[in-house]
């Protein structure tokens, strides 16, 4: 029994914990940006905790669209939905998943008390469905008449990447390849394994992201830290706060980025077609720091974690030290607010919305639970320009996700995708909805 569990007696302590935190002195604007403002660390003892209940959307209500679009349900009635990948035919794939049952009974203390309650609270300790279901709109109304299990009994997948007629699927400990037929709503065939990926008993941050090469010969992988700064050591840290680069046909993996503290929603930008992630960033040093962020990714680069965030701002809670590395860490391109949770990413090069969205980046961002007041909870648009770099400050998409006077989430956007049409389509793992956007009438 950890020395604080006399203490910890359930959900109304929690809250009371939480609104003895700190909150913010910046709104969480100042977070976003090429040059977002970073103010001293302001750690507490007792981390924040500012908790928004899961509750689903009551009948009736959905997420408001920004002018000009409108927003409607795709799918519904889905378990966790939180990525999905759009199909040369127009079927759409949703991972239906959540993370492995814990195994590592080492936790203790407050702080894992506390994230164990926040995930209970969150909508995040469901069980796995472990499947990919298939999504098919055959009318053409933009409404899903077919669902299908295309998978079933994986091992909590969350990454899809098809390359020819091969479906491959980032599990939670490895890439697993299937057999694909254009049409199918079932595939029978036993995956092969393709490349093991960092799990564990730990395994803190179980989602593995996934992305093929613009020509099919590489695969690339987001794998996302063990802990929050290492406090558990960094022997459990190998290959993880990184991006691998798999070969398909033999497996052999190397490390292609690293110091990236959770990166997810990898996707190749259009015009200068290089690789982009975001990635969600550290906690418990205030509600000011620090900033999620999407990056560009250099083969080799370095970008921080745990040594440094944002470049080369030293975290001093890190021992030891390690100059040599922040000496090297790589600034990231575009700032998307402290504890946004942004994990979905796609770049737009469809025509059925107008030319202001072309090449530019749409982002789910899941939302908070440690930031005083809260953010994220939202899908936001950033412009890019002919170059393929950020031009123009972050603009609201999708919102309405959390009612902020109870305290409640209707729903919590992750992934997101283009669809054949050229719609964006959002999995809302609170919601259990596919949410689409389309121009509005």
């Amino acid at each position: 029994m950890s020395r604080f569990t006399p203490l910890l007696i359930g959900t109304p302590l929690l809250l009371a914990l939480g609104g003895c935190g700190e909150s913010a002195k910046l709104p969480v604007s100042e977070g976003y940006g090429p040059q977002p403002k970073l103010p001293e660390p302001n750690s507490t003892f007792i981390p924040t905790v500012h908790i928004a209940e899961a509750v689903g959307w009551p009948q009736g209500k959905q997420p408001s669209v920004a002018a000009g679009l409108q927003v409607t349900a795709f799918a519904v009635g889905l378990e966790h939905p939180r990525t999905l990948l759009s199909l040369p035919n127009g079927d759409v794939l949703v991972a239906e998943t959540n993370a492995p049952p814990k195994t590592d009974d080492s936790s203790s203390g407050i702080r894992d008390w506390v994230a164990a309650q926040v995930k209970s609270r969150v909508g995040a300790s469901t069980p796995s469905a472990n499947r990919i279901t298939l999504l098919r709109d055959e009318n053409g109304d933009g409404i899903a008449e077919t669902r299908t299990p295309l998978l079933e009994n994986l091992n909590s997948p969350f990454g899809m990447a098809l390359v020819g007629d091969q479906l491959y699927v980032a599990n939670t400990d490895a890439i697993v390849r299937f057999p694909y037929k254009e049409g199918e709503t079932k595939i029978t065939a036993q995956g092969v394994k393709v490349a093991d990926l960092p799990a564990g008993p730990r395994n803190h941050h179980w989602t593995k992201d996934l992305i093929a090469s613009p020509d099919g010969s590489k695969l690339y992988v987001t794998v996302g830290s063990n802990s929050n700064v290492a406090e558990h050591g960094m022997d459990i840290e190998e290959n993880r706060a990184a991006i691998l680069e798999v070969d398909p046909g033999n497996g052999q993996t190397r490390l292609f980025a690293s110091g990236l503290r959770n990166p997810n929603g990898p996707a190749w930008q259009p015009r200068s077609n290089a690789l982009w992630v975001v990635v969600n960033e550290r906690d418990e040093i205030g509600s000011d720091l620090v900033p999620d962020y999407m990056t560009s990714v250099q083969d080799g680069g370095f970008y921080g974690w745990p040594y440094s965030y944002y470049g080369q701002h030293v975290d001093v809670r890190i021992k030891p030290q390690r100059p040599d590395l922040v000496a090297k860490s790589i600034v990231p391109d575009y700032a998307l607010g402290s504890h946004t949770a942004s994990l979905g990413l796609a770049f737009y090069e469809g025509s059925l919305l107008s030319e202001h969205y072309r090449n530019g980046a749409f982002i789910g961002q899941h939302g908070s639970w440690n930031r005083k007041p809260r953010s994220g909870y939202k899908v936001i648009f950033v412009p890019f320009d002919d170059q393929g770099r950020p031009a123009g400050p972050p603009e609201d998409i999708l919102t309405g996700f959390i009612d902020d006077e109870k305290g409640e989430a209707f729903g919590r956007p992750v992934g997101v995708e283009i669809d054949k049409a050229g719609a964006v389509l959002v999995a809302d793992d609170v919601g259990n909805v596919v949410w689409r956007i389309t121009p509005a009438p």
